[in-house]
C-alpha cells in the first residue's frame, strides 16, 4: 500500500469535494511551539495533533519517552479531530513527516487503511501556491471505531536478539548511533548488532520521500532483503515510523520497537554498542548481555 498522498492529489481530491480529514501533526524535537506554528499556518480545515498529548502517554523510563496510547484514549483523540468510519486522513507536520509518520503508523495499527501522509508536507503545498489558513480548526466529532495490533512491533526482548536472524535498523543521526552526542537519553550509543540507517536519508532537500526505486536501493545497501525479517526503532518510536513507510515505498515490511532506544537506554541490564560498526548482538533482554568489545554497559 503506497502510504503517500502527494499535493496535486490532495488538491485534487479537496477540489472534488471528497470527504478528507486533514491532521496537522507539528512537532520536532527541542521545539514545544507545535501549536503557535499550526496556529499561524496550516492547510485549510486542518485539525492540530498533539503529538506529545494525543500521540503518546506520559514518559514512564522503563516505556520510554513516547509510550504508546492504549486504544481507548487514541480512539477519543481520534473522534476529537472528526474521523468518521470510512473517512480519508492525510497527515503532515513542517519537516518532512517525521512527525507525522507517528499517527500514519498508530492509525494503520489500529485499523484505518485510508490514511496518508501529504508528500513533503506543509512546505510542499506552501511551494505550489496553495492557499493556507490561520487559527484553530474545530471539526464535528466523529464516531470512528479504532481496533490495534494491524502492525508488527518488537519488544525489548525481540529488539535485544533480532540482530541474529534479521535486520535491525537505527534510524536516527549517526552521530547518536555511533555514541558521539546523546542529547535526551540517559546513555550514548546503539543497541547491539543494529545498522545505522538514518532517517533523513529517506527524502530529498525539499522533505519528499525519495523515488521507491532509490529507496530500495539505499535499504539493500544497508542489508534489508525480501527474505529477512526487519525491525525498526530510533529514540523514542517517532522517527523509526518514518522509516517503517520508507520501507514500505521500497516494497519491505518492518516492525516497529515502540520503545526505542530511550527505553533501551534506561535498562541497565541491557549492553549499549558505540562506534560506527554494529558489534555482536545483545543477550536476551533481562539477561546479563554477551556483546563484544564495542558495548559498553
Amino acid at each position: 500500500m503506497n502510504p503517500l498522498i502527494d499535493v496535486p492529489g490532495l488538491e485534487a481530491r479537496l477540489a472534488a469535494g471528497r470527504r478528507t480529514v486533514l491532521l496537522d501533526v507539528r512537532w520536532v524535537l527541542g521545539d514545544p511551539h507545535g501549536l503557535e506554528h499550526y496556529l499561524a499556518e496550516h492547510l485549510p480545515g486542518a485539525v492540530f495533533v498533539d503529538l506529545a498529548s494525543e500521540l503518546a502517554d506520559p514518559t514512564v523510563p522503563d516505556r520510554g519517552r513516547h509510550p504508546l496510547p492504549s486504544r481507548d484514549p487514541f480512539q477519543e483523540s481520534a473522534r476529537r479531530w472528526g474521523i468518521r468510519k470510512g473517512d480519508v486522513v492525510v497527515a503532515y507536520d513542517d519537516s518532512g513527516n517525521m512527525a507525522a509518520a507517528r499517527l500514519w503508523w498508530m492509525l494503520r495499527d489500529a485499523g484505518v487503511t485510508g490514511v496518508y501522509l501529504l508528500d513533503g508536507g506543509l512546505a510542499a503545498w506552501r511551494a505550489a501556491g496553495l492557499p493556507r489558513e490561520a487559527g484553530p480548526v474545530r471539526p464535528t466529532r466523529g464516531d470512528v471505531e479504532l481496533g490495534s495490533g494491524q502492525m508488527p512491533v518488537v519488544d525489548a526482548g525481540a529488539a535485544a536478539t533480532w540482530p541474529r536472524s534479521g535486520l535491525l535498523l537505527d534510524a536516527r543521526a549517526g552521530e547518536r548511533y555511533r555514541g558521539e552526542l546523546e542529547p535526551v537519553d540517559p546513555r550514548a550509543g546503539h543497541i547491539p548488532g543494529a545498522v545505522s540507517a538514518p532517517t533523513a536519508a529517506n527524502v530529498d532537500g525539499a522533505g519528499r520521500f525519495l523515488p521507491p526505486a532509490e529507496l530500495r536501493q539505499r535499504f539493500e545497501c544497508l542489508g534489508v532483503q525480501d527474505s529477512q525479517p526487519v525491525a525498526v526503532y530510533c529514540g523514542s518510536g517517532v522517527t523509526a515510523a518514518h522509516e517503517v513507510a520508507a520501507l514500505e515505498l521500497a516494497g519491505f515490511s518492518a516492525a516497529l520497537y515502540p520503545g526505542s532506544f530511550s527505553e533501551w537506554s534506561n535498562r541497565p541490564d541491557l549492553p549499549v554498542a558505540t562506534g560506527p560498526e554494529p558489534g555482536d548482538a545483545a543477550a536476551p533482554a533481562g539477561k546479563s548481555g554477551g556483546a563484544g568489545g564495542s558495548v559498553a554497559l
